[in-house]
């Protein structure tokens, strides 16, 4: 047997103090593989992240650190795509724990099965109540829709990686990350790996952690942002976005036209208003079944967790509704593409 290739991994960090030491040591700890070198990409960091990197950096000499001044993930991974020593690039994202063989398993997936990018599943873990709700919709199709990445399925090719072990050469051949792009930009560069001919493979034997956020504001941040660069990635490229990804703004046009109904219908007397009254509940009764099935759905986890569920699925899908809406109605202004995470 041929001795695995030695890898580099990337890991873009800004603001990470509570999650980049553990993923660090995830990355330190990878058995079966040759972890040549970690390039840690720092942004302007407003907490001690940069100092913690400094400590991992003087703890193991393979740690190296890299600066990207405007921040930016698609940045980030590119300056380190410019300094990697090896063919093979590991991104993990500083949220994310990874598996002991995570790097042997996904390395050999990639050179098996001729890819040029490896992903496996994004497993979503929390440490409370709060942030257990917020894993739970990761994990299910009631969250984050049937990505097969988040649900799991059988090995194959995909439409994107989470994360990603991919080929250098063959990223930087179709012109690298989008730096224009602040969230979907992996799923951006799949699209254009796959229409390069390259295959894309999702490997269901890595299991990855994700600690999501835990607090009702982290939560709706970050959703409304992703939604608003989906929303620009569907305005940008219409004919390669999946069904899913325009139900959250569905979702939210529907609630929105229900309130209007709702608010005409004591004004017109009769049967139009008896009419609009029916049709303005449609929107809302059927969203609170699907919310109230997806609980009781969750109640393995716990009633707090399970309760936790009925408000984090709102706030998820209509902060990514709204969000993708804005999108896709307002293109995003070049000079403030690298407003960081």
């Amino acid at each position: 047997m041929n001795p695995p290739p030695p890898v580099s991994f990337v890991m873009p960090a800004l603001n990470e103090e509570a999650y980049l030491r553990e993923a660090v040591e995830s990355i330190l700890g990878q058995q079966g593989a040759m972890v040549d070198e970690v390039l840690l990409v720092l942004g302007n960091s407003t907490d001690r992240t940069d100092e913690i990197a400094g400590e991992l950096a003087d703890a193991d000499s393979r740690v190296r650190l890299l600066r990207n001044e405007r921040d930016g993930i698609s940045r980030s991974i590119n300056i380190a795509l410019a300094e990697a020593r090896n063919e093979v690039v590991i991104r993990v994202d500083a949220h994310a724990v990874l598996p002991v063989d995570y790097a042997a398993v996904t390395v050999a997936a990639l050179l098996d099965n001729g890819a040029a990018n490896v992903g496996g599943k994004m497993h979503a873990e929390g440490l409370d109540p709060m942030q257990r709700a917020v894993a739970w919709a990761y994990n299910s199709p009631f969250g984050l829709g049937g990505a097969i990445y988040h649900v799991g399925g059988e090995a194959g090719p995909a439409e994107s990686a989470y994360l990603g072990v991919f080929l250098r050469d063959a990223v930087v051949g179709v012109g690298g990350f989008d730096e224009t792009l602040q969230r979907g930009e992996d799923w951006e560069m799949n699209q254009r790996l796959i229409a390069a001919g390259h295959t894309v493979w999702f490997e269901p034997r890595v299991d990855v952690i994700y600690r999501p956020r835990h607090t009702v504001r982290a939560v709706v941040k970050q959703f409304h942002a992703s939604g608003r660069w989906r929303g620009e990635i569907i305005r940008r490229h219409p004919t390669l976005g999946s069904i899913r990804y325009f139900i959250p703004m569905t979702l939210v046009a529907a609630l929105a036209a229900s309130v209007v109904l709702l608010l005409l219908a004591p004004i017109l007397a009769g049967g139009t208003g008896a009419v609009l009254l029916t049709l303005g509940l449609v929107s809302p009764v059927v969203y609170g079944v699907f919310v109230a099935t997806a609980a009781v759905k969750a109640r393995d986890m716990g009633a707090a967790t399970a309760v936790r569920v009925c408000g984090v699925l709102p706030l998820m899908h209509l902060s990514w509704g709204w969000g993708s809406l804005m999108g896709l109605l307002f293109p995003v202004r070049r000079e403030n593409a690298y407003v960081g995470r």
